[in-house]
């Protein structure tokens, strides 16, 4: 199997999460942020990730692919129930997070910006949506610090370091990519039990942390 994603997008590290999870071989391959014609060429339309199944077709949806993978053996992960409090944390901080994360993105040495044009593309649509760059970055220290401010309320949430709600669930594959995410942010200070679930997790699901890039 083979799955296409980009290294920065959080719906594919959903997807990843998974195979590392269960120890199943994949293929990863990051497509260019430009490359409008191959995901349109497997799925009709411009999105990641996407599964190459074993008999060569294709499924888009993180969530689909991590259902799919979950129930292939007839041993499902996934068995725990969701808590309302993990997703409203979520609602909350996603109104400023973006501005902390897509400008470190556009810089980062990410395989899906291993071209100018490529790089050019991401920053243009983004700042379309979420306003310039520098701007954002020049404010990053409030927002640093505000994110900080949430994560000790997140403290509270985590159960255990290897299940938010000490059972395997869906609000893990909403929680962790933001966590990894975030890592790519210098200055935010992870509260003890957020931090050694982050870093659990890193290992259980064999999808690397961004530390190395950090802004």
């Amino acid at each position: 199997m083979k799955l296409y994603i980009y290294e920065h997008c959080p719906f594919c590290v959903k997807a990843r999460m998974i195979f590392g999870l269960k120890n199943i071989p994949v293929e990863i391959k990051a497509l260019p942020n430009d490359d409008e014609k191959t995901p349109i060429s497997m799925v009709g339309k411009k999105m990641v990730p996407i599964l190459q199944k074993k008999d060569g077709s294709f499924m888009p949806e993180s969530m689909d692919i991590v259902h799919y993978i979950d129930k292939s053996d007839g041993k499902p992960l996934l068995t725990g129930g969701t808590n309302p409090a993990i997703a409203a944390w979520l609602r909350q901080v996603s109104e400023y997070t973006s501005k902390l994360l897509l400008p470190r993105f556009a810089l980062a040495p990410l395989e899906e910006f291993a071209t100018p044009a490529a790089r050019k593309y991401f920053t243009d649509k983004k700042q379309a949506q979420i306003g310039d760059f520098k701007e954002h970055l020049q404010h990053s220290e409030g927002l640093a610090k505000k994110i900080s401010n949430d994560l000790r309320a997140l403290d509270k949430l985590i159960i255990e370091p290897n299940a938010v709600n000490g059972e395997l669930s869906e609000d893990d594959f909403s929680l962790w990519p933001l966590l990894r995410s975030l890592s790519i942010v210098k200055g935010v200070e992870l509260p003890s039990r957020v931090q050694a679930y982050r870093d659990n997790m890193a290992k259980q699901t064999q999808v690397n942390l961004l530390t190395s890039m950090a802004s």
